[in-house]
């Protein structure tokens, strides 16, 4: 605090310290009007500026089926805003001297294998949370995306070696739960409590985050709470909260805005609570917003960046001349949140809502930003609004060209028979898919360990079909491409996303199938 008050100091002495604000009917304004441009049902948003909270409030409704209002109290999954509360928890394990983010990950974990053997001795806890792991963006995702399936955190610690790197060890930056899943069992052998436990007793209660909940089935008061939304076949639509309860430490925390802006309010007071109790030593706490995998700045920054890049369970940039810029977003099927600060500022930005468009809550944390940056107004909903206009357009143009072609295929006379095709299917990580045939019906597809992963396979030409899944909220239908034997017998399987838009998490780009039977 002594450093961040001094470096204010400087900054009002020489005159470039941002005294600007946003008022709140221009908020509530921009909020209503996100709601409308994005078809978000629901928002809540918080800001906390110089010692107090300055704006929280909900607009909108929590879900579409019960039309009850969106408050400032109502629970959301935080998503990926969780990583940070991980990272925080093992570094209370350092200063506890029961580990180091440089220990190599076997000492805690002996089964962990990763591919390649180098890497597997040389992987440490600290690359467990920075995405620097040579596998590709989302890798493995599917053993807890979409929830229903059975994978363990075992299965996970087992499976991860069977995913081959798309880059060299440390050398690129490309984001990965799997990773923070296993930072979470390591957690777990070195304190002695489930990662669940650990973040409610030992940081949210004495932060005083008294409505959060690690996981959501932890939450029993379900009284307010919003119901997940998403775009499907062009319209918004309720769907089933989705979220393994093995990815908690990826992704698990139920919280509200108060509880985010009490979060912030901690982390920018140097991990001291309000009852003047450090939670984590200042060398600790210094470790978490440092850089350690870094990412390009575009050419033309929004922001006039000079760095930008991830931390221990923090994206970390600079804005505006210098700005330390902590920052972290989460999204599951259904909901997106984004949890912003600014220190140097003491500045703070919560945004959570309940329908799976990011575009929302960029257009309000921005607008919010420039207010105290001292930017003029930008138009941020009017540019991500006519930007998201034309991405599902552009997305909904090369989906209606695939199944254009899906009907016309349905006249090619070199489609597989059958016999060619049917069978189980095993990827070394994800097991077996099923694919059947009916005369009357067609084609099917369901994964044996997913169970909520089931379609049709549809046939597209003579070696491809498109797999459309049943559940059409999750807008990641692909194709499914045959390699066949001399005789004219399918013998392996791999899948491509039809278009961009596919969630990472539907991670099939990894799959390698074998027929099997």
């Amino acid at each position: 605090m002594i450093l961040k008050r001094l470096f204010l100091s400087l900054l009002l002495i020489f005159g470039f310290f941002v005294n600007a604000q946003i008022e709140e009917q221009q908020l509530d304004k921009l909020i209503k009007e996100t709601l409308t441009t994005f078809n978000v049902p629901g928002i809540s948003v918080g800001v906390y500026k110089d010692g107090k909270v300055v704006y929280a409030k909900g607009h909108g409704v929590r879900s579409l089926i019960n039309k009850k209002d969106m408050n400032d109290e109502t629970l959301v999954g935080v998503a990926s805003n969780s990583k940070g509360f991980t990272c925080f928890a093992l570094a209370m394990m350092v200063d506890a001297g029961k580990l180091n983010w440089d220990d190599k990950v076997r000492k805690h974990i002996p089964e962990f294998q990763l591919h390649d053997a180098w890497v597997t001795e040389e992987f440490t806890v600290r690359d467990l949370v920075t995405h620097r792991s040579g596998m590709g963006l989302g890798a493995g995702d599917l053993m807890f995306f979409p929830e229903g399936s059975d994978f363990t955190v075992n299965d996970i610690i087992s499976n991860v070696r069977y995913l081959e790197p798309e880059s060299s060890f440390r050398s690129e930056f490309a984001y990965n739960n799997n990773m923070f899943i296993i930072a979470g069992e390591v957690l777990k052998r070195v304190s002695g409590l489930a990662w669940e436990d650990f973040i409610e007793t030992k940081i949210m209660k004495p932060v005083g985050m008294t409505s959060s909940k690690a996981s959501y089935n932890r939450v029993t008061d379900k009284s307010n709470i919003i119901d997940a939304h998403t775009m499907a076949e062009g319209k918004v639509v309720q769907i089933p909260h989705d979220w393994s309860e093995t990815a908690n430490p990826a992704g698990g925390i139920v919280s509200n805005v108060p509880d985010m802006l009490t979060w912030a309010q901690f982390l920018m007071d140097d991990a001291v609570t309000h009852n003047g109790e450090r939670l984590l030593s200042a060398r600790q706490f210094y470790e978490l917003w440092q850089l350690q995998t870094p990412l390009n700045v575009s050419l033309n920054d929004s922001y006039d960046s000079n760095f930008k890049g991830y931390g221990l369970g923090w994206f970390v940039a600079d804005v505006k001349g210098g700005y330390k810029q902590v920052y972290h977003t989460g999204g599951l099927l259904g909901t997106v949140t984004q949890f912003t600060m600014i220190p140097d500022l003491d500045l703070g930005i919560v945004v959570l809502t309940n329908q799976m468009n990011g575009s929302a809550f960029n257009a309000i944390t921005n607008t919010v930003k420039d207010a105290y940056l001292g930017y003029e107004n930008r138009n941020w909903l009017e540019k991500y609004g006519k930007s998201n206009t034309d991405y599902i357009t552009y997305n909904d143009s090369i989906k209606a060209a695939v199944f254009s072609k899906v009907e016309k295929a349905k006249l090619l006379k070199t489609l597989p028979q059958p016999e060619q095709i049917i069978g189980t299917y095993t990827d070394d990580w994800f097991g077996d898919v099923m694919i059947s045939h009916d005369p009357k019906k067609g084609y099917t597809i369901k994964s044996t360990r997913s169970s909520r992963l089931f379609g049709e396979l549809l046939p597209f030409n003579a070696t491809t079909f498109v797999a459309k899944w049943n559940d059409r909220s999750y807008d990641a239908d692909v194709y499914m491409k045959f390699t066949f034997n001399e005789k004219g017998k399918a013998v392996s399987a791999t899948m491509d996303y039809i278009a961009p838009i596919t969630d990472f998490s539907f991670d099939f780009g990894d799959l390698e199938f074998k027929k099997t039977n």
